[in-house]
């Protein structure tokens, strides 16, 4: 029998292993490993709400509230009012007839197509889709296709096939993220809404890195692009731009009464914290959609400017707060990423099976409270290093 360390050292010798890095500080901005500070480049949370204090007080007020723990899962007695009221707060902010919460982006996927699709059904997935909406596929038991990255052409036909292969009760899902997680790049929203509608498909999209950054009060891409009311399954999460955790759908009344009596993920789950249940719907109720929460986006945007502008070109115009920069080999992200490292920067080197092999790649993203002389620092570091990349 082979040992677990036989399992690592191919892991090793490719220079795809792993390891924890433990921080000491809150989310930031500035982070605390070990006895030293770096400059943080790598996190999600988009408009720096993780550590606002706004979201704190809510969030011990909800405490105070609510208590820590939810005590069972939804359907047994976990069921809190703060879960209701954020899933209230949540539709009416995507403006949909309903909404679910589970407890976290993957868990919400991992629940959802499975729920609704299994033999005899089809889903087409955007092959950059984020591992959970694949391993969902995978897992649902429907026949999976794939077409490639942002490939309409591709998708109309695979469509095609679906519908000829069908019967009159399959279901046929497009799935796609709007904002993509690794490439920061958008999906081609208005062509895939085009080809589903033609050809009676049904769609998910995943708005986790468009939400509270996009669109008319941060409701994600296809608010802003004027398609939400065409989007039949609108998920995302609370992971990113909301500073908090926790995963979500929003649909129609009879989507979501679906998945509680389906989602295998929500049924036999606790319930989340309803502390962090009351503090997101704080979150999306008076932040996000407000003068705060637009100024955090005005800034937000206003720095991505800025890295494109002092990058002299090198870094392309960010379509999202994500800027991969593509090195290729993955011991040369990791060599790079290293480098940042011992100058003060946290950028963790992308690699496979994140990404595909030979793209490794530094995630580079950027929040609302990074300072324009952080920005400085970063590219007088940074710049030499991708003049060689050229």
């Amino acid at each position: 029998m082979r040992s677990f360390e036989d399992d690592l050292a191919p892991l090793r010798a490719a220079d795809l292993h792993r390891s924890l890095r433990r921080i000491h500080s809150p989310q930031s901005t500035v982070l605390t490993v070990g006895d030293r500070e770096f400059l943080n480049f790598s996190s999600n949370d988009y408009l720096g709400l993780a550590s606002a204090e706004p979201v704190r007080a809510a969030y011990k007020q909800g405490i105070d509230l609510h208590g820590a723990g939810s005590g069972a899962s939804r359907l047994v007695c976990g069921t809190l009012d703060p879960h209701m009221n954020l899933e209230a707060a949540l539709a009416a902010f995507k403006k949909t007839e309903a909404a679910l919460t589970f407890s976290s982006g993957y868990t919400t996927a991992m629940g959802t197509i499975p729920a609704l699709c299994g033999p005899g059904d089809f889903v087409i997935l955007d092959k950059l889709s984020h591992a959970s909406l694949i391993d969902a596929a995978k897992l649902s038991g429907a026949t999976l296709r794939v077409f490639p990255h942002n490939n309409m052409e591709k998708l109309e036909h695979l469509l095609q096939w679906a519908r000829a292969k069908s019967t009159a009760a399959s279901r046929v899902l497009v799935v796609t993220e709007s904002v993509f997680s690794m490439d920061g790049d958008w999906a081609d929203l208005w062509e895939i809404v085009r080809l589903k509608e033609a050809h009676g498909a049904l769609l998910l999209l995943d708005e986790a890195h468009a939400f509270g950054i996009m669109g008319p009060q941060g409701r994600g891409l296809a608010s802003k692009l004027g398609l939400a009311g065409k989007i039949d399954i609108q998920m995302g999460t609370f992971s990113k731009a909301a500073g908090l955790s926790g995963g979500y759908l929003c649909g129609s009344r009879a989507l979501v009464d679906l998945l509680i009596n389906r989602a295998r993920s929500f049924i036999y789950s606790t319930a989340p914290s309803p502390a962090l249940a009351h503090a997101a719907a704080e979150v999306i109720l008076h932040w996000l959609p407000s003068a705060y929460g637009e100024d955090r986006r005005n800034r937000l945007w206003r720095n991505l400017d800025l890295l494109h502008q002092k990058s002299g070109g090198l870094i392309p115009e960010p379509a999202s707060a994500i800027v991969p920069i593509i090195i290729g080999a993955e011991a040369e992200a990791m060599k790079l990423s290293a480098a940042l490292l011992e100058a003060g920067f946290l950028i963790p080197a992308i690699r496979f099976p994140t990404v595909a092999k030979g793209r490794a790649r530094l995630r580079l993203t950027l929040s609302a409270t990074h300072s324009e002389a952080q920005i400085d620092s970063l590219l007088e570091t940074l710049l030499p290093f991708l003049e060689k990349y050229e």
